[in-house]
C-alpha cells in the first residue's frame, strides 16, 4: 500500500513499526480517522525504524491524533542530509503541520 504526500508517493501507511527499515529517508505521522488521514507531523532521518520508536515529539502525535496514529515513508537511500530536509521542509510548508517546526 502506498499513500501520495505532496508530489511524493510515500509506503504504509503503518500502524506496526516492525513494518519499516532502518534507511535513510523522510517520515510522515498520519492521523487516520474516519476513513480519511490526516498529516500531524513529518521529518528525515538516516535511520527511519529507530527515529520513529524513540522520537522526542510522540506526546504531540497522539495529542492532536483522534485517530489512530500510522506512519508513512518514503526511503531516499541516494539522498543526503539536505536534499531530504528539503523535501521535508517543502512537504511541511504545504500541510502546515500540528507538530514539529524547522
Amino acid at each position: 500500500m502506498s499513500i501520495n504526500i505532496g508530489n511524493y508517493r510515500f509506503e504504509g501507511p503503518y500502524t506496526d513499526t516492525n513494518k519499516l527499515q532502518d534507511k535513510s529517508g523522510i517520515y510522515a505521522i498520519l492521523c487516520h480517522r474516519d476513513q480519511k488521514y490526516l498529516l500531524i507531523d513529518v521529518g528525515e532521518s538516516a535511520n527511519i525504524k529507530t527515529r520513529i520508536e524513540n522520537h522526542d515529539r510522540e506526546n504531540c502525535w497522539s495529542k492532536n491524533c483522534l485517530g489512530t496514529l500510522t506512519v508513512s515513508v518514503l526511503y531516499t537511500p541516494n539522498l543526503h542530509r539536505t536534499a531530504r530536509l528539503e523535501i521535508e521542509q517543502e512537504i511541511r510548508n504545504k500541510f502546515n503541520t500540528p507538530c514539529g517546526y524547522r
